[in-house]
């Protein structure tokens, strides 16, 4: 039996908008929540357009023109817009009925290429019990007919099994947000011996380390250390019938241990360094969960991902910003301080769940209010966009 996917309704009618302006295909991103019993998916994401599409060579349509790295870079942006519980679920596309024929087998390819880009730049290593099933959806612009199916992303011989589409009204409306601030303090050493200039490749390791940190803290929810294995919802009361969006809403503590490893004994190394990366300040982070009997080992897994992500995020976000503005070959090396991007967190319409960006210092509402259009392809109000975080460095 395949895999179902319970779809908020109203990514029905925005498939079916898609589907009038198609010239011969559209492809997009599957924006979800993965559990057990079945998957959520909460939003529908199309590709942003290129320049260069307007102007395409007259000739028959072949899906052998997709763009695969722009799709899998619109993933990889996309990625960061989540909250902690969210992930991209799989790819849609689309497309006339001449180009039907080919559309699984692009579909398949697509889904590996996005995943291989996504894990690339994950810090966290998935749980064995995850689950590793991706949505492939097909949807024919002439006579509307969806098929979808799944492949098993660990696995590249997978091949396509069916899964079910369900539609629902208001699907998150009775879902957990849990959210902590986390006191960072990140010191990572610059070895004499690596190359100075490699700062982003020294982060990312000092990242790593630290990243263990927190995948070995103890969370404290609402106050409670609670059993990873009990509900999470555990002697809450439950409100039937309500289909306002009413987010239950947990306050989490991350304990970090002092000392780490197992063992009593340690070895100390002494390592000639020739400079050093500090990293300090207080983040904001948020998951989200499903509301059917969800575990607190599945709500506490969202949080250390989105704790994680958050931090590593926001330094290629620097990174990529001093590269666009200085140039690679920055050699200057005194004391310099850098202000990582803020988070802020935007409501997504028809549902309790929000979205999340970084913004600089000098940015300005109308850049963020162009990225959300243009990566979500969501319009945005400034009044609400709310900042989360004082500036960190």
């Amino acid at each position: 039996m395949g895999r179902t996917y319970l779809v908020e309704e109203g990514i029905g009618q925005y498939l079916t908008e898609l589907s009038t302006k198609v010239k011969p295909y559209v492809t997009g991103l599957l924006i979800g929540q993965c559990s057990p019993q079945r998957d959520y998916v909460i939003r529908a994401v199309r590709t942003p357009p290129k320049e260069q599409q307007q102007e395409e060579s007259v000739g028959p349509p072949k899906l052998a023109s997709l763009d695969e790295e722009w799709i899998t870079t619109h993933a990889s942006q996309v990625s960061r817009m989540l909250p902690g519980g969210l992930l991209v679920l799989g790819v849609f596309m689309i497309a006339t009925p001449e180009l039907a024929k080919d559309g699984q087998n692009a579909l398949r390819k697509l889904i590996f290429s996005v995943e291989k880009s996504l894990s690339k730049r994950r810090l966290w290593k998935p749980a064995e019990e995850e689950v590793s099933d991706r949505a492939a959806l097909q949807i024919c612009s002439a006579t509307k007919k969806i098929v979808c199916r799944t492949y098993d992303v660990q696995d590249p011989k997978s091949s396509a099994k069916p899964a079910d589409w369900k539609y629902q009204s208001a699907l998150t409306a009775s879902w957990v947000a849990l959210g902590c601030t986390v006191n960072v303090n990140i010191h990572i050493p610059l070895l004499a011996t690596s190359p100075n200039h490699d700062l982003e490749k020294n982060t990312k390791n000092g990242l790593n380390r630290w990243s263990k940190q927190i995948e070995d803290s103890v969370f404290l929810i609402n106050g409670q250390v609670k059993d990873e294995d009990t509900e999470l919802l555990e002697g809450q009361k439950k409100f039937r019938g309500n289909t306002q969006p009413s987010t239950q809403f947990s306050d989490v503590k991350v304990l970090t241990q002092l000392c780490q490893g197992t063992s009593p004994r340690s070895t100390a190394t002494v390592q000639v360094c020739s400079g050093s990366i500090n990293l300090r300040g207080a983040v904001k982070c948020r998951a989200y969960i499903h509301s059917n009997k969800p575990k607190v080992k599945e709500a506490i897994q969202a949080l250390k991902r989105d704790i994680i992500n958050t931090l590593s995020d926001r330094c290629e976000i620097l990174f990529e910003d001093l590269i666009l503005n200085e140039g690679p070959q920055k050699k200057n090396f005194g004391r310099e301080y850098h202000v990582l991007p803020q988070r802020l967190f935007v409501p997504v319409a028809g549902s309790s769940v929000m979205l999340s960006d970084y913004k600089f210092g000098d940015e300005a509402a109308g850049e963020i209010q162009e990225r959300f259009v243009e990566m979500l392809d969501q319009p945005v109000q400034a009044e609400d966009m709310h900042i989360a975080e004082d500036i960190s460095t």
